[in-house]
């Protein structure tokens, strides 16, 4: 299984990105795809999840109305739009997936494979 992140890079406070999360190698067709990210010296936390559940987003609070998580099954691909980006947003983003899993998990235990870091930056 590999999943590969991109998308990342320096913008300016109030900017926008979008993350993209590609993912190959499993044939299950339930599965959970997340973002967490990682700041320097902070534990990696959860961000977004779409689910295996009629395609079901959920958001942690501090990226509610700010972030959109979306899927592209046809090109196996996830994206995270990120809009009104703040400095607190910087970290590096991570792309993981959840095999078998119908409803979205929300700790980085619960799922079985991640992709490397894209370092998202904001700063003026």
């Amino acid at each position: 299984v590999q999943l590969q992140a991109s998308g990342g890079g320096l913008v300016q406070p109030g900017g926008s990105l979008r993350l993209s999360c590609t993912y190959s190698g499993f044939t299950s067709d339930y599965y959970n795809i997340g973002w967490f990210r990682q700041a320097p010296g902070k534990e990696r936390e959860g961000v977004s999840c779409i689910s295996s559940s009629y395609g079901r987003t959920y958001y942690a609070d501090y990226v509610k109305g700010r972030f959109t998580m979306s899927r592209d099954s046809a090109k196996n691909t996830v994206y995270l739009q990120m809009n009104s980006l703040k400095a607190e947003d910087t970290a590096s983003y991570y792309c993981a997936i959840d095999i078998g899993g119908w409803y979205c998990k929300s700790t980085v235990d619960e799922y079985d494979y991640w992709g490397q870091g894209t370092l998202v930056t904001v700063s003026s």
